[in-house]
């Protein structure tokens, strides 16, 4: 298991739950030869993905990581040279 919540949020099993339905009608209309089908379970998987950024923007996504200023951190890399 990683150490962090990677992938754990609602954004990212919606995103991947969609995405595999997509996979999964498209696999489905492949067995069966229908190219309009596997076109649609395409444009399925590609959603997937659009709801999932559209999640992680509205705020259901992992919240990004704090950058420190670059300054503070060549500061404080001399400070404790010193």
């Amino acid at each position: 298991m990683a150490g962090t919540d990677h992938g754990h949020t609602p954004a990212a099993w919606t995103g991947v739950i969609i995405a595999f339905v997509g996979f999964c009608v498209s696999g489905a209309f492949m067995v069966v030869a229908s190219p309009i089908g596997f076109i649609a379970g395409l444009v399925i998987v590609a959603l997937g993905g659009v709801v999932g950024m559209a999640m992680k923007a509205a705020g259901m996504g992992a919240p990004k990581p704090e950058h420190k200023d670059l300054a503070t951190v060549i500061a404080a890399a001399k400070a404790a040279k010193a």
